[in-house]
């Protein structure tokens, strides 16, 4: 017989989604919106702002689920390896939400207004971060499903 323990189930379910969210989001919708016909630099940038705004929100869902089914599942082994490929996306969480998110936001204000903020290197900043934070949340869910997710009970 197959047993599942759920609280660890929810944290693997959870932490593959997060990973679809940003996929979705950061490394698809993010370029494609311009793309679009009649999607100008300023509408473009409104779009984005409103997305990535509810992206962040999400993410703090998932961050919290993922944390808190973790701790009551009651494992006696928290503090593993691969717990520190979680603590990394919360530590990048915590700078998009108090930093990087708001400067790029008044950033984007700044063009919708019709003016031209001076050059900046945010949007790189944003893009390494989901890309570790997609790299650690895998090697994350990997390891969680692999080594704790699933006992097989024999009779």
């Amino acid at each position: 017989m197959i047993i599942v323990k759920m609280p660890i189930a929810v944290a693997v379910i959870a932490t593959f989604l997060w990973i679809g969210f940003v996929c979705a989001i950061s490394f698809m919708e993010a370029w494609l919106k311009f793309r679009a016909p009649g999607i100008t630099l300023p509408l473009g940038l409104g779009i984005g702002r409103l997305v990535f705004n509810a992206l962040n929100k999400v993410e703090w869902i998932f961050a919290l689920v993922i944390i808190t089914n973790i701790i009551w599942s009651g494992s006696t082994e928290l503090w593993k390896w691969q717990n520190l490929f979680i603590i990394i996306p919360f530590a990048l969480l915590l700078i998009q939400t108090f930093w990087l998110l708001p400067a790029l936001d008044a950033r984007a204000r700044l063009y919708i207004q019709g003016q031209t903020p001076r050059s900046s290197n945010l949007h790189f900043y944003y893009v390494g971060m989901e890309f570790i934070k997609t790299i650690c949340l895998s090697t994350f869910g990997l390891a969680l499903f692999k080594n704790t997710a699933i006992w097989i009970k024999t009779n």
